[in-house]
């Protein structure tokens, strides 16, 4: 079939049709091999219309046995077109590699080949790639993009806007922006995108209302900035929105709303999520699934995270990652340390978040050997180089045990003191002086804390806690003072309630809600009802 197929091309030429249905058919590297071998033999490889298309389809198809096989056939052909190097550009942004792709494009400019609009844009992407080094790199490709006359094209623009953004440079992705002669969904959705990657979610919303037409990507990437900043509220609003002016969802649409829902606790949401993305034939992707799994677990559904998981057909290390952390949540240490030995037996290797997931696990249900243990593990033998979360993630196991003196001990030896520790670990230590009224050890370490001049808010409210629950009433009016003299204030704790698949959030103190005079009488009344009984 292959021969009749070439043969047939090479009597038809340019209609290569039969080869490219040939080439689009090959599913691994031999059969790519065996079209390559033909093309040698019918004397075509000296033609680059021959061979471009086998050397696309390998370079681009996101396989990195092929991806060889194509650098191997690139390096040793003597005729080479612009077309050629574009693939292999394309090839080493997909693969990770943004050197090679540097390179590649300016060994095409010393062999005299001219750059065209589709040379710049995975160009750019590999000087985003190349980051934090790339702003140099990226602005004299910007300087080419000029010369060779394409500052306006609308996929070159909308590279470089996403290149600007990644450098944290939004002044000159806005001028890029208004310059622009032709602005289309493509361009407004990367500068609502570069926006909220920034943390500026203000001119990212702004932009996103004055959006002529909006698509599913531009929904998503502003919701996404809300994401970012931890405003799940307001990306469940814009679902709504969304839904209301009738545009369809995509799997990154409904992976930020199932992050929401696992935030807010809103289980009917992403119960409907998860129903839509079955209707859809959605809930094959793996990372939806793994948003699923991760969403019941937080709303308490270990079951339904369960079947969720094991429906995944090629676990990867997030879908791991997010069902040993929620088992671990919902109080099943001993099931998550199951998972994770099940993880090692399936051939996934763990990653940092995946220890602190586990340590976590070992700290709830007072597994404290076992902790410890994996914690020497990590570095040794998993490979896995323990960082800050880790470390606090240890001084938590040890403290809510009631080894305060091992856990300050730990941190000394391991940590190179106190210094070496972030709000989390003295966090972690502290809450445990105020469980076990450890005012000696609470006092220890606020002494090295105020000697190094290390602190936070969270640290002073527990300090003030452990003195005023141990009587020292002059040292907590010393640490309040000292809170006030410092202008910190304590963030007011929330709660937050889903009602007909409405979510409210409730802050302390806040009376703003309309009905905020009846919950108050409502919850008066039960009060009166408890203490009675």
């Amino acid at each position: 079939m292959i021969q009749k197929t070439v043969k047939t091309w090479k009597n038809n030429t340019p209609h290569n049709n039969g080869l490219l249905f040939l080439i689009e058919k090959c599913i691994n590297l031999n059969q790519f091999k065996q079209i390559h071998a033909h093309l040698l033999k019918s004397y075509l490889p000296e033609n680059p219309l021959s061979i471009g298309p086998l050397l696309s389809a390998a370079a681009v198809s996101g396989d990195t046995a092929l991806f060889a096989y194509a650098c191997s056939i690139f390096r040793y052909l003597l005729r080479r077109n612009t077309f050629m190097y574009n693939t292999m550009i394309r090839g080493y942004v997909q693969t990770h590699s943004p050197i090679p792709a540097i390179f590649c494009y300016l060994d095409m400019l010393n062999c005299g080949l001219i750059a065209n609009n589709y040379t710049f844009p995975p160009l750019i992407k590999a000087c985003t790639l190349l980051l934090p080094s790339s702003k140099l790199i990226g602005s004299l490709v910007h300087a080419h993009v000029v010369k060779f006359g394409f500052p306006d094209d609308p996929f070159v623009l909308s590279a470089l806007i996403e290149f600007y953004s990644s450098v944290r440079d939004m002044v000159t992705a806005q001028g890029l922006f208004d310059g622009s002669p032709k602005r289309d969904v493509v361009l407004w959705t990367a500068m609502v995108d570069g926006y909220g990657k920034n943390g500026d979610v203000k001119n990212a919303r702004e932009l996103f209302d004055e959006m002529p037409e909006r698509n599913a990507i531009s929904w998503s990437a502003m919701m996404a900035a809300y994401s970012r900043i931890s405003d799940f509220k307001e990306v469940l609003r814009l679902f709504e929105q969304m839904q209301e002016v009738g545009t369809k969802p995509n799997e990154s649409v409904l992976v930020t709303i199932l992050t929401a829902c696992a935030n807010l606790g809103a289980l009917s949401q992403g119960m409907w999520v998860h129903s839509y993305a079955k209707r859809h034939n959605l809930d094959s992707n793996h990372i939806l699934a793994t948003a699923l799994a991760d969403m019941y677990s937080k709303c308490g559904c270990v079951e339904s995270a369960f079947s969720v998981f094991e429906g995944i057909p090629n676990k990867d290390v997030s879908a791991w990652n997010a069902i040993i952390s929620g088992v671990a949540m919902n109080g099943y240490a001993r099931k998550s340390l199951e998972l994770f030995s099940r993880m090692g037996v399936h051939g996934t290797k763990p990653t940092e978040a995946t220890f602190i997931a586990i340590l976590t696990a070992c700290t709830h249900a007072r597994l404290v050997d076992e902790g410890l243990k994996l914690f020497e593990q990590m570095g040794t033998l998993f490979k896995v180089e323990p960082q800050l979360e880790h470390y606090a993630c240890v001084v938590d196991l040890l403290g809510r045990a009631g080894r305060l003196e091992e856990a300050e001990k730990f941190i000394e030896e391991k940590m190179g003191g106190l210094e070496g520790g972030d709000a989390n670990v003295w966090g972690a230590l502290l809450s445990a002086c105020r469980t076990y009224g450890n005012v000696e050890v609470g006092n220890r370490v606020w002494k090295k804390l105020t000697n190094l001049r290390l602190g936070d808010c969270g640290t002073y409210v527990l300090l003030y806690n452990i003195y005023s629950e141990a009587g020292w009433e002059m040292q907590a009016k010393k640490v309040r003072r000292l809170m006030t003299e410092a202008g910190l204030k304590k963030k007011p704790g929330c709660s937050v309630i889903e009602v007909d698949g409405v979510v409210d959030e409730f802050l302390a103190g806040d009376l703003s809600h309309p009905q905020a005079r009846e919950i108050c009488m409502m919850l008066n009344s039960l009060f009166k009802v408890v203490n009675l009984e």
